[in-house]
């Protein structure tokens, strides 16, 4: 069992995570931003501690698979990104696909994070980071010199 000083550096650490990754996004002004991506990641880290709960109560009594509500938090944030999407849709052509992915991640940040995975969760946001920011602007210079 997981002690419950490690279940709330989890927590915290998912929040951490996941909002640098949201504030980005909101310095973008970005529909889903910092609140937005600090609950994602904040939800699948207490759903995949819960499940990790779920798993150690009925060990050797029921054959639970943790892995199998941690699946169904990655299917329904998708649900959540294409609302980023189609909300930044009305406006022009496609936009928000930047965010709805940034979402996913940080569902599977929270994900990580709430199983133990620390090593992962840490170099998974940086890549994040590292992705939205220096290729977003090198995306933009290179965008600006072919116009």
């Amino acid at each position: 069992m997981v002690s419950d000083l490690d279940v709330a550096m989890r927590l915290v650490l998912s929040v951490v995570l996941g909002g640098l990754i949201g504030l980005e996004r909101q310095l973008h002004r970005r529909a889903a931003g910092l609140r937005t991506h600090i609950l994602v990641s904040l939800g699948s880290c207490l759903i995949m501690l819960t499940s990790m709960f779920v798993s150690d109560i009925y060990k050797g009594v029921a054959n639970i698979d943790p892995s199998r509500i941690a699946s169904g938090v990655i299917t329904g944030i998708g649900f959540l990104g294409a609302g980023a999407i189609m909300r930044e849709r009305e406006r022009e052509a496609v936009k928000g696909l930047t965010t709805a992915a940034s979402l996913w991640v940080v569902a599977g940040i929270g994900l990580a994070v709430g199983c133990g995975f620390y090593s992962a969760s840490l170099v998974t946001s940086v890549l994040a980071l590292v992705s939205l920011f220096v290729l977003g602007r090198a995306e933009r210079k290179l965008l600006n010199k072919n116009e």
